[in-house]
């Protein structure tokens, strides 16, 4: 019976560790991500994609971004806020933008 209740409250124990938030992107996971960025209420040119591929703490955004998708559940939809850098396209350069992503796939490192 010890051995038993041994094994269960092994399995246990790792049943909780696999719920612990593990399955939340994390800084290095990369996201599938589908977004749209809008300025002023407006959907613009060349900021949207489907099935992006984007590895967190690549840098390959710009600022501010990759960081708010840490946490993120597959499935979820999140609002990003960002500023653009003031060298950046110029109908672009230093305006606030919104990007809704949608989490379609986390895939850890």
């Amino acid at each position: 019976m010890k051995k038993y209740m041994s094994a269960f409250v092994i399995c246990g124990a790792l049943f909780v560790g696999a719920c612990d938030g593990s399955n939340k992107a994390q800084e290095g996971d990369t996201v599938i991500i589908d977004f749209a960025g809008y300025m002023d209420g407006t959907q613009f040119e060349g900021g949207t994609a489907t099935g992006f591929p984007l590895k967190l703490g690549s840098g390959q955004f710009v600022p501010g971004f990759e960081e708010q998708l840490i946490g993120v559940k597959k499935g979820e939809s999140v609002d990003v806020n960002i500023t653009f850098p003031e060298n950046y396209y110029p109908e672009l350069a230093g305006k606030e933008v919104v990007f809704k992503v949608t989490v379609q796939d986390i895939m850890k490192e």
